[in-house]
C-alpha cells in the first residue's frame, strides 16, 4: 500500500460502480461454479480419502460464498506454504479487515481467487486442481470457427514472410507499410481476443492490404478502438530490428484470458517471430487458477495438445452429446501448420514460458518495483511489453478513481516515462478505470444508450469498447 499512487480505488460500496455489481452479482456465480465443477469430479472419484477431501472443499466454498452474500468479514486466509500468504494477510490487516461489501474492489478479488487456491493448496489429493478447466476447453471447443480461419489466413502469412514473396517488386516504402497495416491487424485480432470479427480477416496477404484497410468492418472495429496507440509501438519495432539486426529483440506478452484468447496471443507472437520484428516471445502466464480463465502453464500445454490432433478435438461430442462435423483435410493442416511452427519456436528457445509469483499478489503495478525487482529488472531487457486485458489494467493504473484525460503515462507511475520499460496495453474495457481519453469522450459515451450517467460509466463495462496504450519509458 505505500507504494501505491493516492488517487483513491473503486470500492465494492460503490452502487454506482462495477465493483458493487461484482461482489453481489458475479462473485457468488463464480463460486457457485467452482462447487458445481469440483461435484462432477468428486462424484466419480474412485478413491474415498479423495473424495471426502474433495467434499470438504466443497464445503469450505459453500462458507466462502455465504461470508460474500452475507456481508461478512474478510479472514485471513490459511498457510498453505507459499509466500505470498503473509503479504495478503498483512495487508488484509492494515486495511482494517474490511467486510465484503465495503473493501476495494482490486483487493478483495485477487484475495477470493487466492483463498480459493488455499483450499486445494492445503489438500493432499487435490494440489493443482482447475476448476475453472473445463470451461476454458469449452470455451476454446466452441470457438472452432475463428481457429479454423484465423489459422488459415496465418498460415498464408507466414509462409509468405518466410519466403520474402509478399516483398517481391515492392519498394522499402511500401513494405514497411504494408508490414504496418499487417501489424496493426495482428495487433487489433489480439486485442478483442474472443470477441473477434471474422469479417476482419477477409485477407492476410500483401496483396490485398489495401482492400482490408478499407473494409468497413476494420473501420467499424477501429471505431470502437477510443485510444489506438500501435504506431507508436510498430515505430519502435521497427527501429529496434533495424538497429540490432542481428541482436537480441525481445517481446514480452504479459497474458490474461486461455482458450481462444490465447490462441490469438500465440497468433501475434507466430507472427512477430516470422517476420523478424521480434527473436523471442517470452509468456508470462499466473501460477495459479486466477479470475476464472487466465493462462497458468498447463493451459499452454493444454492448447498445444488440442492442435497435435485438432479432428479428434473439435469433432468429439460437446457435454449435450451433439456430434460435429468433421474437419477437411486442408483445415485439419492449417491447424497441424500452427501448432508444428509453435512447437518448433518453443524447443528452439524462441517461444518462453515464464510463471511468476507476483502476477497473482494482490496490489496494482505500482508496486512491481519494490516487491519483484528482479521482475522489473528482467522486464527492461524486453523491447516491448505487452499487458492483455482489463485486469491487467486496472494493475497498471492501481484501478484507481483517475479523471478519463489523465495521460497513460502519468496513470502507470513507475512503469511509465524513465522506467526502462515499454509498456503496451490492450484492453477492452470491462472496469470503471479508464485513462488517456481526450476530453470529452466520457461524457459522450455516458450519453450513448445504456451508457451510464453523471454518475455511473456503465459503457466501460461491457466490453464493447478498447483501449491501446503505449508509454515509452526507454525514451
Amino acid at each position: 500500500m505505500e507504494f501505491d499512487p493516492e488517487t483513491p480505488q473503486y470500492l465494492t460500496s460503490d452502487p454506482s460502480s462495477f465493483a458493487s455489481v461484482s461482489a453481489n452479482e458475479r462473485w457468488p456465480v463464480i463460486i457457485t461454479g467452482a462447487i458445481d465443477d469440483l461435484h462432477r469430479t468428486v462424484i466419480s472419484c474412485n478413491n474415498t480419502e479423495k473424495e471426502n477431501e474433495g467434499k470438504g472443499i466443497i464445503a469450505n466454498l459453500a462458507k466462502l460464498k455465504y461470508e460474500l452474500q452475507h456481508n461478512r468479514q474478510l479472514t485471513p486466509i490459511e498457510d498453505d506454504g507459499h509466500p505470498d500468504i503473509a503479504s495478503y494477510n498483512q495487508e488484509l490487516e492494515q486495511r482494517g479487515n474490511p467486510v465484503w461489501h465495503d473493501v476495494p474492489w482490486l483487493y478483495s478479488e485477487c484475495y477470493l481467487y487466492r483463498r480459493i487456491e488455499s483450499y486445494f493448496a492445503l489438500s493432499k489429493h487435490w494440489k493443482g486442481y482447475d476448476v475453472f478447466a473445463r470451461q476454458k476447453m469449452s470455451t476454446f471447443k466452441s470457438s472452432r470457427p475463428a481457429v479454423i480461419e484465423l489459422a488459415a489466413r496465418y498460415r498464408e502469412l507466414a509462409l509468405e514472410a518466410e519466403s520474402g514473396k509478399g516483398s517481391e517488386g515492392k519498394s522499402p516504402e511500401e513494405i514497411e507499410a504494408a508490414e504496418k497495416l499487417l501489424f496493426s491487424e495482428m495487433c487489433e485480432i489480439c486485442l478483442w481476443g474472443n470477441a473477434t470479427d471474422l469479417s476482419l480477416l477477409t485477407s492476410l496477404t500483401y496483396e490485398d492490404i489495401q482492400k482490408l484497410q478499407g473494409s468497413e468492418a476494420r473501420k467499424a472495429s477501429q471505431s470502437k478502438i477510443l485510444v489506438n496507440d500501435l504506431d507508436a509501438a510498430f515505430a519502435v519495432m521497427q527501429k529496434a530490428r533495424r538497429e540490432k539486426k542481428d541482436g537480441e529483440r525481445r517481446v514480452d506478452i504479459v497474458l490474461d484470458n486461455s482458450g481462444f484468447e490465447l490462441f490469438v496471443d500465440l497468433i501475434l507472437a507466430g507472427y512477430l517471430l516470422s517476420t523478424g520484428l521480434a527473436t523471442t516471445i517470452v509468456l508470462h502466464p499466473k501460477r495459479l487458477p486466477w479470475f476464472v480463465s487466465d493462462v497458468t502453464p498447463k493451459d499452454f500445454s493444454d492448447l498445444l495438445n488440442c492442435m497435435v490432433d485438432p479432428q479428434a478435438f473439435y469433432t468429439a461430442p460437446d457435454d449435450s452429446g451433439k456430434e460435429l462435423p468433421a474437419l477437411s483435410e486442408k483445415e485439419v493442416s492449417d491447424v497441424r501448420f500452427l501448432f508444428e511452427q509453435w512447437s518448433e519456436f518453443h524447443q528452439d528457445g524462441k517461444l518462453i514460458v515464464r510463471p511468476h509469483a507476483f502476477w497473482t499478489t494482490q496490489g496494482g503495478y505500482w508496486r512491481l518495483p519494490h516487491v519483484a525487482p528482479e521482475l522489473f529488472d528482467d522486464l527492461k531487457e524486453s523491447e516491448l511489453v505487452l499487458f492483455k486485458g482489463d485486469l491487467n489494467y486496472r494493475k497498471l493504473v492501481n484501478d484507481a478513481e483517475w479523471d478519463p484525460t489523465t495521460a497513460f503515462t502519468t496513470a502507470i507511475g513507475p512503469m511509465g516515462p524513465k522506467s526502462g520499460i515499454r509498456v503496451m496495453a490492450f484492453r477492452t474495457c470491462k472496469a470503471d478505470t479508464v485513462v488517456g481519453l481526450p476530453v470529452g469522450v466520457d461524457e459522450k459515451l455516458r450519453q450513448q444508450p445504456g451508457g451510464g450517467d453523471e454518475k455511473v460509466r456503465k459503457w466501460a463495462w461491457s466490453g464493447k469498447w478498447a483501449v491501446v496504450s503505449f508509454s515509452d519509458g526507454k525514451a
